[in-house]
């Protein structure tokens, strides 16, 4: 008879939270001097997203927040990360602020404070103001100077109530998939500029994080949160070893190498010399993007699985984020993706726990020293209400066993993680996918705004709880 497993306890101060972004449950869009973000038009263009779906009403957080956060705190979660509407804040992306969006904000923070849940806020998730991709997007370095701007704004507002800080959210997705592959708002497919774009989130973050500090007390944590890959060769011949290496400085060293070490890796620049010569990074741009950083956030779904392309040309080189044309690999055309081995999620994402504890080691041994947390993880499923009402997803609470396992080894292992941030709280608009993909712990009745906890929740409640995973049949 097997031996019954070890608890899987994790430490007193570890964060149990729950992740969402603006545009995707707030609604509102129009209300109290709000403008249209680069995800309100892109979503309004024919052919952009599943069934022209848009986050017009999404899950009318900006009216049900209250209640959305009694919920929160009925489900155990200490941790709360949310995103500001930039356009919500500052409607042109420049100049002074609307009161009336960020006191939105100050009421969801003090209901948050109220309820004990700590509020860790992310400046961008993704909604560009339309007026500043008009005046030419994150190809464009102003940009980045109106991002300090913004930031410094929302730092004073919520400084005194907010402890945990986010500067940008996966910014591979901001540059990659919304200027090379097309498949993100605002929709672009230029190479070019999405190198250029990835350079000006760079710099966004380092002047935020500068602006942050000028506004905000001292004891408040910054962090950045990046979506680097989990990258692994097919086969360790050196051609995909090679292959493996261009796509990593894509995917991770192009964002990590200057927030955290200072510099763009040298093998990047060989990669993209056909696409770019870079001559946008002036000189003091590194030093302003390398900020001391107090926490590192790393959002993690599923490994990247690459080897060199067959010399003929067969093969697959699309990696599920455009075709060959749209790449989001821009310099990148000898590169095949693979599937990788095992069950996946409705999103076609191979579930993977390994992975993320990979990740987690890697960034210990790059930034030692320094505080990590995961701040997305999660899976899409094709939840259902029983006749009684109620959502059953034993997946969803076997794939989140299986990755918060991962991480209490890698705590083990000394990585210093500080605490998990489910992706998502609840069903949501899911950007091109629209509603179709729910990842939510909580069941979202779009017809009737009815929030009903899957059992997902409820495990996660009790993990939360105690500090310790319960077994995986434990919620009937």
């Amino acid at each position: 008879m097997p031996e019954p497993e070890s608890p899987v306890t994790f430490p007193p101060a570890f964060l149990w939270g729950a992740a969402t972004s603006a545009y995707q449950i707030e609604g509102a869009v129009r209300e109290d001097g709000r403008t249209p973000s680069i995800w309100d038009t892109f979503s309004h263009t024919p052919g952009k997203t599943a069934g022209g779906e848009t986050g017009d009403i999404a899950n009318d957080h900006y009216h049900r927040y209250r209640d959305d956060v009694a919920m929160m705190a009925d489900l155990g979660l200490t941790a709360y990360r949310f995103s500001v509407s930039w356009s919500r804040v500052q409607p042109t992306g420049r100049g002074p602020a609307v009161q009336r969006g960020l006191d939105f904000y100050r009421r969801l923070v003090d209901e948050l404070l109220s309820h004990g849940i700590k509020p860790a806020l992310t400046l961008y998730h993704w909604d560009l103001p339309q007026e500043l991709e008009d005046a030419g997007g994150w190809p464009e370095r102003e940009t980045a100077l109106r991002f300090a701007e913004y930031a410094g704004i929302v730092g004073e507002a919520l400084g005194d109530r907010v402890e945990q800080w986010i500067t940008l959210n996966e910014p591979w997705c901001s540059a990659f998939l919304g200027y090379g592959s097309g498949v993100h708002a605002p929709g672009r497919t230029d190479p070019e500029a999405s190198l250029r774009a990835a350079h000006h989130l760079n710099l966004a973050h380092g002047l935020g994080t500068t602006a942050l500090r000028a506004a905000m007390p001292a004891r408040n944590s910054i962090a950045v949160s990046l979506n680097s890959a989990v990258v692994r060769p097919l086969t360790q011949d050196p051609a995909d070893v090679a292959a493996a290496r261009r796509i990593d400085d894509l995917a991770s060293g192009i964002f990590h190498g200057p927030m955290l070490h200072g510099a763009y890796p040298e093998t990047l620049f060989a990669a993209t010399a056909a696409v770019t010569d870079w001559s946008y990074v002036q000189d003091g741009d590194l030093a302003l993007i390398k900020q001391p950083l107090d926490a590192l956030g790393l959002n993690y779904y599923t490994p990247t699985l690459v080897s060199a392309a067959p010399a003929d040309g067969s093969g697959p080189r699309a990696d599920g984020h455009g075709s060959s044309e749209s790449s989001p690999w821009p310099g990148v055309n000898d590169v095949a993706f693979h599937q990788t081995p095992g069950e996946r999620t409705e999103m076609g994402w191979t579930i993977d726990p390994t992975g993320l504890q990979d990740l987690l080691m890697r960034y210990a041994r790059e930034v030692p020293g320094l505080p990590l947390y995961i701040t997305e993880n999660g899976a899409a499923y094709d939840d259902k209400p029983d006749p009684d009402g109620r959502v059953h997803d034993p997946e969803r609470i076997a794939y989140l066993h299986g990755h918060l396992r991962a991480v209490r080894r890698a705590i083990a292992d000394g990585t210093d993680v500080r605490g998990y941030y489910l992706w998502s709280l609840m069903d949501n608009f899911e950007w091109a996918y629209g509603y179709d993909k729910r990842f939510g712990a909580v069941y979202v009745d779009y017809a009737t705004q009815a929030r009903t906890p899957k059992s997902s929740a409820l495990w996660y409640r009790e993990a939360a709880r105690n500090g310790e995973l319960p077994p995986v049949n434990t919620i009937e």
